[in-house]
């Protein structure tokens, strides 16, 4: 009969003595046998032999050892690494997946972030994407482990997945930080699913390394390209004037999407892998590869590989995310001609690290900037032409001299290095030279006035040059379905020169901030041959977008701005050159229009919709929630059992 006190574990007659202490870096073979603790009353034997306390899970003993080059081993430390009850259940529960020993050894783990979804199109070929990663993760040593996230589908979801951006970045920061993390990668593709995700990451501060989903190959029609999002709103004007018949509206919707991958003009989703790469949270080169080009997996491989080197180099958001960094993206964006969807998603961003970031910081650094990329919806091409040309590296070496040369990136090199061996532009269709611009100072220009005294933006290169500066009455319309019941109204009282003004679009008042700043131009001025008129809301519109359209007036319309006091028959100026937007009323009316303002009633009562509503923040600030701007860090919480 056995000398040992009963217990209900396992028996403890390993044929392999001192394999798991040797594992997670403690004493090798008969190490138990030494260990000088005596067996007493209240304590049991664990699997390994370690007396345990019964209340506690926690054997006595020393901390496990550190493998060498342990650096914010998180995962090591507090999870696997373990010696007690808590370390057998993480490492056995993980066995269960078919994992070896190995993977405990204090090897990174790597949490691969993704915002895969059948819901969403653009991201509905990132599960195979994960696996190039993963592929890369393995070759360096590391650990990978993918997990899901909220999915933010632009085309599916409603009332407007910018409702929803804010909530992805909780559900990246609590994911990253909950979890046994030391780096991660997130993949990312459709527009909010790339700031929204960095919106978390950078909240936690673990390295971290973006890897995007591409952008489709060029849509069809006819022989001729299409852009998406780009051809939808031509072809509606189109056939609501009367020049596209239904038959070919049809047949342009499957030759518009024609793969796998995100919108394939420089909207949001391409303007914002841009911005990654012109962060420097990118690798060099990776924002504009088609998402159906092989490359495009071959370099998900890399960043697997470099997100292990980060982690033992300890480069973080916080080291890369500088203000010198955020300078860089908005020249970029002013180059490219990119959305006006990244001046909020920046600012956001900005506000999570830390970094002091104003519209008027932002205004002040694209002036002057040349406009270099001729890309839908601004120009004629497309964003796989624009890879063939040379892509983001190749515009960034051309407008170096403004840049921050030295801002550093996940490479580990700088800007200025990352680019100084790219293929330099020399003056192609897509691509343009500094010197041969197809414009100067064609970024997005931020506007002020008594219309929008926090602001307001419009992307001139997507604005007709003869609206830049235009005097109009306004026709006012509440919500966007009073404005859609009146598009179609062959007695509507409007001309050209009106201006067009929607209401109640903003963050708190849709809720959410939809895209629907770019109103239809109303039927009977397109029979006319209208194609574009001033129109000023506090929404967004799409990045595949244009026209002369004034967007994020702030404050909005639902708190009390002064778009709320706006009145169908007042005069309105717009002057960008100036930078201003001017309700030519009174001050004396305006405040009798303001004693009379009552606030619309609150969207939602219930979730997070309500959430969202108490607590998001104005364009002008990047539409947060103000209880998630700064950072909070990577700190293990208590234990779980």
């Amino acid at each position: 009969m056995s000398d040992q006190p009963p217990t209900d574990l396992p028996p403890t007659n390993d044929p392999n003595p001192g394999t798991t202490d040797a594992l997670l870096g403690g004493p090798g073979p008969g190490s138990r046998a030494d260990s000088g603790v005596p067996a007493a009353s209240g304590l049991s034997t664990d699997p390994a032999g370690e007396p345990t306390p019964e209340k506690t899970g926690r054997p006595v003993g020393d901390e496990p050892a550190r493998p060498d080059g342990h650096i914010g081993r998180r995962s090591f430390d507090h999870w696997f690494g373990e010696k007690d009850r808590n370390g057998f259940i993480h490492r056995s529960w993980m066995r269960a997946q078919g994992f070896s020993d190995e993977v405990f050894d204090g090897r990174p783990v790597i949490g691969i972030c993704n915002t895969w979804s059948e819901l969403t199109p653009c991201n509905a070929h990132l599960r195979r994407l994960a696996e190039s990663v993963k592929r890369g993760v393995w070759q360096a040593g590391g650990f990978p482990l993918e997990f899901p996230v909220m999915s933010l589908g632009e085309t599916m979801l409603r009332p407007t997945a910018m409702l929803f951006r804010n909530l992805l970045s909780m559900d990246v920061e609590e994911s990253l930080r909950g979890n046994p993390i030391d780096g991660a990668i997130l993949l990312t593709g459709c527009d909010k699913t790339t700031p929204g995700s960095i919106m978390g990451a950078a909240s936690v501060d673990l390295p971290t390394l973006v890897v995007t989903g591409g952008p489709m190959l060029n849509g069809k029609f006819r022989g001729c390209d299409i852009g998406s999002g780009t051809a939808v709103w031509r072809f509606t004007q189109d056939v609501n004037a009367g020049r596209m018949t239904q038959e070919d509206y049809a047949a342009a919707e499957s030759g518009m999407s024609r793969s796998n991958g995100h919108c394939m003009t420089m909207g949001t989703a391409s303007t914002m892998a841009c911005m990654a790469e012109a962060l420097g949270l990118q690798l060099t080169g990776s924002a504009a590869i088609p998402a159906v080009d092989s490359r495009r997996y071959a370099i998900a491989q890399q960043a697997g590989q470099r997100i292990v080197q980060m982690v033992e180099e300890d480069l973080k958001p916080s080291d890369i995310l500088t203000r010198d960094a955020f300078a860089n993206a908005v020249r970029a964006n002013a180059a490219i001609g990119g959305s006006t969807n990244a001046v909020i998603h920046l600012l956001a961003i900005a506000g999570r690290v830390g970094v002091d970031l104003t519209l008027d910081d932002m205004d002040e650094w694209a002036r002057g900037v040349p406009w270099l990329v001729d890309l839908q919806p601004s120009g004629k091409y497309l964003m796989e032409d624009f890879y063939y040309a040379g892509g983001l590296p190749a515009v960034m070496r051309e407008i170096l001299p403004l840049l921050k040369a030295d801002a550093i990136t996940v490479t580990g090199k700088t800007i200025g290095e990352n680019v100084a061996n790219s293929e330099r532009t020399v003056d192609t269709d897509v691509i343009r030279a500094v010197g041969n611009p197809l414009g100067s100072g064609a970024g997005t220009a931020v506007l002020k006035g008594n219309l929008a005294p926090d602001g307001a933006v419009v992307k001139q290169s997507a604005a007709s040059e003869r609206l830049l500066q235009h005097r109009g009455k306004a026709l006012v319309f509440s919500s966007i379905e009073e404005y859609d019941l009146a598009v179609d109204d062959m007695d509507l009282d409007v001309d050209e020169d009106t201006v067009l003004v929607l209401q109640n679009a903003g963050p708190r008042g849709y809720p959410g901030m939809p895209e629907v700043g770019n109103m239809t131009i109303p039927r009977k001025l397109a029979e006319q041959g209208v194609d574009d008129m001033v129109r000023i809301s506090d929404a967004r519109m799409s990045g595949t977008a244009y026209g002369t359209v004034v967007l994020h007036v702030a404050p909005e319309a639902a708190v009390g701005g002064p778009l709320a006091l706006v009145r169908t028959g007042d005069w309105i100026e717009l002057d960008v050159p100036a930078r201003t937007l001017h309700l030519d009323v009174s001050e004396e009316e305006l405040a009798k229009r303001r004693a009379d303002w009552q606030p619309t009633t609150v969207p939602s009562d219930r979730g997070w919709a309500r959430l969202y509503v108490d607590h998001v923040t104005q364009a002008n600030q990047g539409c947060d929630l103000d209880f998630l701007v700064g950072r909070t860090g990577s700190a293990v919480a208590r234990q779980s059992h």
